[in-house]
């Protein structure tokens, strides 16, 4: 096969009727997305279309170019420009969906086993406030998410906080928010907290130890708008627990599984130098597996309870009810279609439309015309602001190719501001759409909104933090 040059086959559309024409349409899904509460129509729908619309007017045009084309090799690249680059976006989307899958299997199967029923008792049990209940989420959030990974943690937290929270929206919506937040800005002074660390520290740009540099305006970026918001939150105690909670057998086993999987993936692409989803994949496989034991063990279980029963019984006709079993055996497939499938088709969606433009070559363009006018520093803070609109991989991908000559203090300006940017909107971050799913109809995007402000000023914050404590790494030398 030919190997082809992308530059070579790359035609510039962003002032053409077909650029145009998908930015509008971009923009359209957007707004639809945005209005989700108001219209009761699921945020997949929307962008999946959209994706379907734009790539199918840039394979329109990249036809039109090939047929166009006289010479033999510009016409093969023509045509096979738009096919390899809706596969390497499907690529991409194939290793976050494969990874969501796995982390959202495992917060269900901890959740049907009890794990989150049994910490929300231990929280009331404690008797910490709803406001003190509203720290130690966020707190933990923050804790948590520079070892697994923003998005896991949300998933893990928001679930805890849905239990604790029953019957309160109120306390729910500010508690969510705050772990979004939290979420965020702990996986900002990580290589393994979120994917836009994790492509600069792949780029050799910062060393693995010189992310930690952003602790403390990661810290004051969740602290700042957390202050604000737990004046909402109120003085109150979570609704007394009248069940007895009780965990089912191999939680603790289930609750280690994980641990072990978030280590194996980082493991594997620290010393293996693998995609991390392999590891998500093969925790999900000892997953599945231990599953097996427990559903044999519950059937035996059964089993024996029959036959007592049968014994005992005085009447051999009589039928044999199981509704006063605990519960049903453990089935890992259920917990898998529990998955929150909205938020993953949505991701489908989001990646495929951004792709379609950064095809078109609107990323490139934004970001020549950013670093380029404006200078690094102003470029890097609209980067995070941008990336609360559009998702911050791309916008971080499109920075990344460009190599813009930055020394390491605004190298790691745009790697905070690309990852807490993306919380001053629930649509800005993977936490903040998974949330969406998980706590539809209390968490939206309007409710997220009303905080924005709040939220702002935590990033504004943070980022002069950034430069009065890593000043000297500003030097204004280019790094190479």
């Amino acid at each position: 096969m030919v190997e082809l040059s992308e530059a070579a086959a790359r035609l510039d559309l962003t002032s053409s009727g077909v650029g145009i024409a998908a930015l509008v349409v971009f923009l359209l899904a957007y707004a639809v997305v945005i209005g989700e509460e108001y219209l009761h129509l699921r945020k997949s729908k929307p962008v999946l279309i959209a994706a379907g619309i734009i790539w199918a007017l840039i394979g329109w045009r990249y036809a039109q170019a090939a047929d166009a084309a006289t010479d033999p090799a510009t016409k093969l690249a023509l045509t096979q420009f738009a096919e390899q680059m809706v596969r390497h976006n499907l690529l991409e989307y194939a290793e976050l969906f494969l990874f969501l899958l796995a982390a959202m299997t495992y917060i269900n199967s901890m959740e049907e086993r009890g794990v989150f029923d049994a910490l929300r008792g231990w929280l009331v049990s404690r008797g910490f406030s709803l406001r003190s209940l509203f720290w130690i989420t966020g707190a933990l959030a923050f804790c948590i998410s520079p070892i697994a990974d923003n998005l896991t943690t949300a998933l893990l937290m928001g679930a805890v906080v849905l239990s604790v929270g029953v019957g309160n929206p109120r306390f729910v919506l500010v508690s969510l928010i705050n772990i979004v937040v939290a979420a965020n800005a702990g996986g900002a002074f990580s290589p393994f907290g979120d994917i836009t660390t994790l492509m600069v520290w792949q780029k050799g740009l910062i060393p693995f130890t010189g992310f930690f540099a952003l602790f403390l305006p990661s810290l004051v970026n969740w602290l700042v708008p957390a202050a604000i918001m737990s004046t909402a939150v109120g003085a109150g105690r979570p609704a007394p627990i009248t069940d007895q909670m009780r965990l089912q057998p191999g939680a603790f086993v289930i609750v280690g599984l994980f641990l072990l999987t978030i280590a194996a993936t980082v493991s594997v692409h620290q010393f293996l130098h693998l995609p991390p989803v392999l590891g998500m994949m093969t925790g999900l496989g000892a997953l599945k597996l231990y599953g097996w034991t427990l559903q044999r063990a519950a059937i035996r279980e059964i089993a024996v309870r029959t036959e007592r029963h049968s014994v005992d019984s005085d009447n051999p006709f009589e039928v044999v009810s199981h509704a006063g079993a605990e519960r049903e055996p453990f089935d890992v497939f259920k917990r898998l279609e529990k998955a929150e499938w909205d938020t993953l088709m949505f991701f489908y969606g989001v990646i495929l439309c951004v792709g379609g433009l950064g095809a078109i070559g609107y990323l490139e363009s934004l970001s020549q015309v950013a670093y380029g006018g404006f200078g690094a520093t102003k470029a890097n803070i609209a980067i995070g602001v941008l990336s609360a609109l559009i998702d911050n991989i791309p916008v971080m991908f499109a920075v990344l190719s460009m190599q813009p000559p930055m020394d390491n203090g605004q190298w790691l300006l745009v790697t905070l501001t690309a990852g807490v940017g993306g919380s001053l909107l629930s649509i800005g971050s993977a936490a903040g759409v998974a949330l969406m799913g998980q706590a539809r109809g209390t968490y939206t995007f309007m409710a997220h909104l009303k905080w924005s402000w709040a939220i702002a000023l935590g990033y504004v914050a943070s980022i002069w933090v950034h430069f009065l404590v890593n000043g000297a790494l500003f030097t204004g030398v280019a790094v190479r």
